[in-house]
């Protein structure tokens, strides 16, 4: 993943110079944890967060029983690993599903975090669950907005509610009662963005969760916008209690460790993570496949994924036979070709 590349190159140098030497000295990890923590930090992760994290890895890592291994090295990695991961939040948060229909999504952010094309990302994502999304048009500020998420909502397969440049909780509002009453299971709520967090923007966010009482308050961040995302993060959960965060552009080349912060600092989940500009590229976050990534170590649970996506069970019995009765032909190749773009590859 281009955004932690440049962490996950210095974390493995650290790591490379401790698995060449066997052994390790009580000194010589406490020097890994001074590179492991600069790393961080020039990965703009939150100078607080970065000091707890090495806190805790350092009090693992010099325990008798890590001195004393074999492999001293590979504890330290795991423990890296470990916390990394504890940091993220340990494990995939789902999203709230409402008791009786229809379960309200509340997306917010600052402007330019990328939350229209969102809606329709996760408006595809719910689809393939077999949901009936509903999109809905609250941002009247910004130009061309609302046309905008038509656009989006067209691209996705969603139908888009909107009432034009009117009060955007009245919006609301009204986009949750034609759900109701046409049989839409998710209504996920487009609200405006500003440039910065202002107080005119909170009350209005405010007042639509007042009025519609959403069962996800999601707040965007862009993955590119540095030590900024923890402050971001921080002023939205105080004034709205978020329930989790959607990572964007995390496909971007910088260097996103602000991301890393967001969890401790707001005690929320990352729930979701946009990786690509396609409507199919906005994947679930775990935080332990994530930690694969940064270090190094593959995230081969989300290629077998994409795997089970684009072939089915009927297709790899049929290939088997092919296979094994040497009938594999050209166009089988092309096939099986076209299978692996896909994925990705």
């Amino acid at each position: 993943m281009a955004i932690f590349s440049s962490l996950g190159e210095k974390l493995k140098n650290v790591f490379s110079k401790l698995t060449k030497r066997g052994k390790l000295t009580e000194s010589e990890i406490k020097q890994a944890m001074r590179e492991i923590r600069i790393a961080l930090l020039e990965a703009d992760v939150n100078l607080f967060v970065a000091k707890d994290f090495i806190s805790k890895v350092s009090e693992k890592a010099l325990g008798q029983q890590i001195l004393k291994s074999l492999s001293p090295a590979q504890q330290v990695i795991k423990i890296v690993n470990e916390e990394l991961i504890a940091l993220m939040g340990s494990t995939n948060s789902k999203l709230t599903v409402a008791d009786a229909p229809p379960t309200i999504i509340m997306m917010c952010g600052l402007q330019g975090a990328g939350k229209t094309t969102l809606c329709g990302k996760l408006g595809v994502l719910l689809k393939k669950q077999g949901k009936k999304p509903l999109l809905v048009a609250c941002d009247v500020y910004r130009p061309a907005a609302i046309n905008q998420l038509k656009v989006v909502g067209k691209n996705a397969g969603c139908d888009v509610f909107e009432m034009g440049n009117t009060n955007p909780v009245k919006i609301a509002e009204k986009g949750v009662e034609h759900a109701k009453k046409f049989g839409y299971d998710t209504v996920i709520i487009d609200t405006a963005g500003r440039l910065q967090i202002d107080e005119q923007l909170m009350q209005e966010l405010e007042n639509i969760v007042e009025k519609v009482h959403p069962h996800e308050i999601l707040l965007t961040i862009d993955a590119m916008i540095g030590q900024v995302a923890v402050d971001v993060a921080k002023t939205f959960n105080e004034r709205l209690e978020i329930s989790g965060v959607v990572l964007s552009k995390l496909d971007g080349d910088t260097r996103g460790g602000a991301c890393l912060s967001v969890k401790a600092v707001t005690g929320k989940p990352i729930k979701f993570c946009s990786v690509g500009e396609k409507l199919t590229d906005l994947e679930p976050f775990y935080p332990d496949r994530m930690a694969n990534r940064i270090l190094g170590m593959g995230d081969v649970l989300t290629l077998i994924e994409k795997a089970q996506e684009s072939v089915t069970e009927e297709q790899v019995k049929k290939m088997e036979k092919k296979m094994r009765e040497n009938s594999f032909t050209l166009s089988d190749y092309l096939e099986q070709f076209e299978t692996v773009q896909k994925m990705g590859g």
